[in-house]
């Protein structure tokens, strides 16, 4: 990288990193640094009776205050912040000041990261330090931290853009409070679910991400080509199937808790690339897996928050159970005023487009789909309190087993929380020759122009064939239900590193392209760092203007280069028009 592609800042740290090598000095020492406190541990452990407590800690510099022969530095860990004491004589007990009035002092940046040997004490104003008595640079940091400063109450230079803050989480964890706090509770999320479930008796398995069909779910699946077999496959979509697959094996129960890919459009409620949880239990149905969801939630509410009820925005929403059990062809009649439980797909078609002007349903849409985006529209929305969605039409859950009183209708449910759905059950369909039908009828969707019906997993019937137990299964989205226990009203806040859109670059020409037009190679970065990115941004200059800036650049970073000539200049001023 040519160093007139940095900014002044970091232009300054690379001095900076230079000056410390040339001192002998290792900006990224290999040594273990082995520490034996945490910022939050100290300051709650603090006493100021007795013998100062001697400390090793280590963290990245986030405020400095120079005074003279002592100062104060700010130090972050992965737990808190706690502010370091540095006296020069104290870390340079010796002749040689160097360390303090040089290293410490002008070489040390924001967002360092050093190494702190000391004891504790508390200051004048109260505040609870450490008295460093060593100090090791741990990692030289070569860009500058986007700190907020504060002007009249007014903040400047937050870093609170979003899709900036998704792009560099690294960034965000360190500047904003609250963010590193919400993925430890995603953790809390994940452990509190393993917990229960192994408490349960059931396993914890891993089945395949690459699969040769994209089954288990109503999805648009993202492809990729197996160069070793020459054939196309698929990221997985769901879990489902495979883990049917183990409750013929022989489990009592099992889960999954991993990645699904769906080749989806991106909103706050949805990423292509997700973590869903998967749990198969045999001998049960859906009444029982629905009382097992509320205890599941209840329990996972209570390690998260230390209650059940958590704050969205200004709605507080209850875990505690039981829940509402509304069927879904009832919830969309309380809803719209329409009764679809004896109505044909063309009826329904009418319905949703000419009494409820659903633009969103065209002709490929079979019956189940089009009761899918009635509810979506019209009932999804408004189930703030966790609603079990219960009874779904055949047409709409094609790996589900008939209910055993109403006539059309599977034993599933989906658990509505907030609005949104939050969990997808079943009592599993086992019948094979049922199960067969089922796929051939969601074929005949795919002939239609559903591209997110299912295909036949011919294997997924042979395990059936061996006789698959009764069964009851659940996916719950990880995602939203970290988004609903910690209050965030966007998929992003919970997720990582989410799918985003590719970064945005300013517009350049290309180094050869300047070259083409005569331009020394290294005057291209010069003419760029005087804000001419494009070849067309030099066409209206004059020759000896544009001399005199590219020339002031030269003689401010102490380039050297030579200069080129104003009908050098002219030149390329020329062919640029």
């Amino acid at each position: 990288m040519n160093i007139l592609e940095l900014s002044e800042q970091e232009i300054v740290r690379r001095q900076s990193l230079q000056a410390l090598r040339d001192m002998g000095i290792d900006p990224y020492p290999a040594a273990e640094f082995p520490t034996n406190a945490f910022s939050t541990d100290i300051k709650t452990g603090f006493k100021d009776e007795g013998e100062p407590r001697n400390v090793v800690i280590a963290g990245r510099v986030m405020t400095k205050r120079i005074m003279g022969k002592a100062s104060f530095a700010e130090l972050q860990d992965s737990k808190g912040r706690i502010q370091v004491y540095v006296a020069r004589d104290e870390i340079c007990p010796g002749e040689d000041k160097t360390l303090y009035n040089t290293v410490f002092k002008k070489l040390l940046d924001i967002g360092d990261i050093i190494g702190v040997k000391g004891f504790v004490f508390r200051t004048q104003t109260g505040e609870v330090s450490v008295h460093a008595k060593e100090i090791t640079v741990l990692s030289k940091s070569l860009k500058p931290l986007p700190v907020v400063k504060y002007k009249d109450g007014v903040a400047y230079d937050k870093f609170d853009d979003p899709e900036l803050r998704a792009r560099q989480r690294y960034v965000d964890l360190i500047v904003n409070d609250g963010v590193k706090e919400t993925f430890q509770k995603r953790a809390t999320v994940l452990r509190a679910m393993r917990r229960f479930f192994d408490e349960a008796g059931y396993t914890e398995v891993e089945t395949p991400t690459l699969q040769s069909i994209a089954g288990g779910a109503s999805a648009r699946p993202f492809i990729t080509h197996f160069n070793a077999l020459n054939i196309d496959m698929y990221m997985r979509i769901a879990t489902e199937l495979y883990l049917k697959r183990l409750i013929v094996g022989g489990f009592e129960g099992v889960y999954e808790i991993g990645k699904n890919f769906r080749n989806e459009g991106m909103d706050k409620f949805h990423n292509p690339e997700f973590t869903c949880m998967e749990l198969y239990v045999q001998y049960k149905d859906y009444n029982w897996m629905m009382s097992f969801t509320e205890k599941l939630l209840e329990t996972i509410c209570l390690e998260v928050n230390g209650t059940t009820e958590v704050k969205s925005g200004n709605t507080v929403i209850s875990f505690k159970a039981p829940y509402r059990r509304l069927p879904i062809l009832e919830a969309i009649k309380e809803k719209t005023g329409f009764d679809l439980s004896d109505k044909t797909e063309e009826e329904i078609y009418k319905i949703a487009t000419e009494d409820l002007k659903l633009e969103t349903v065209d002709e490929t849409f079979g019956k189940g789909k089009l009761i899918d985006e009635i509810f979506g529209e019209f009932c999804e929305g408004t189930f703030i309190q966790p609603t079990f969605i219960i009874d779904y039409p055949v047409e709409m859950s094609p790996l589900t087993k008939m209910h055993r009183s109403k006539a059309g209708l599977t034993e599933r449910f989906e658990l509505m929380v907030n609005g949104k759905e939050l969990a997808n059950a079943y009592s599993e369909l086992n019948d094979p020759l049922d199960q067969e039908q089922r796929f051939i009828d969601q074929m005949k969707l795919a002939d239609k122009g559903d591209d997110e019906a299912m295909v036949i997993d011919q294997d997924f019937l042979r395990a059936l064939q061996y006789g698959m137990p009764p069964t009851s299964g659940i996916g719950i989205g990880i995602d939203r239900l970290t988004m609903l226990m910690t209050g965030q009203p966007n998929i992003q806040e919970v997720m990582l590193f989410p799918q985003l859109k590719p970064e945005k670059k300013m517009p350049q020409s290309t180094v050869g392209e300047w070259v083409e037009l005569g331009v020394p190679e290294d005057w291209v970065y010069v003419l760029r760092k005087a804000g001419f990115n494009l070849i067309s941004d030099i066409k209206d200059e004059k020759a000896q203007g544009l001399q005199q800036k590219i020339g002031e650049i030269n003689k401010k970073y102490k380039l050297n280069y030579e200069k080129p000539s104003v009908d050098e200049i002219q030149s390329w001023i020329d062919k640029a028009r």
